[in-house]
């Protein structure tokens, strides 16, 4: 791959470079309104705002479970790229999500994601999301995505 896709080893520069899949290379994630708000070597962490337009049950008023999925799924790419030190074609294969407790109304959702295996073509991933105590989540999940570079 070229230089273009290598991932710089300042902190936040990494952040800067990663943020685009959150505000320009995937409309999905910007319509959401997701934000990439901190990066490690291996890790990723990214907020979901709380918003009327995704709010899954009017009398709960809680977000829908598509919004989080989107949250949870972006989260976990993002954590890859930067285990890998580089941007690379990856595929969802399992996201296994379980949902814990219901989201607070009005609160916004952070997803904590890390890689902690890479092999030549699967990557594995867990994720927690929670609203301001990573103690009580909301949701947790594990996910292995296949990386589709030669």
């Amino acid at each position: 791959m070229s230089d273009d896709f290598t991932l710089p080893e300042d902190k936040a520069e990494r952040l800067a470079r990663c943020a685009v899949f959150y505000t320009g290379v995937v409309p999905h994630n910007h319509a959401l309104g997701l934000r990439l708000v901190d990066v490690g070597p291996a890790e990723a962490t990214v907020e979901l705002p709380y918003a009327e337009h995704l709010i899954g049950n009017p009398e709960t008023k809680v977000i829908a479970g598509g919004a989080v999925t989107t949250l949870i799924d972006a989260t976990c790419g993002t954590a890859v790229f930067l285990k890998l030190g580089r941007f690379a074609p990856l595929v969802t294969l399992d996201l296994r999500i379980d949902y814990l407790r219901p989201a607070r109304p009005g609160v916004v959702l952070t997803c904590v994601a890390e890689c902690y295996r890479l092999t030549r073509q699967v990557a594995f991933v867990r994720a927690l999301v929670h609203q301001g105590d990573p103690g009580h989540p909301v949701a947790s999940a594990q996910g292995t995505f296949m990386r589709t570079e030669e």
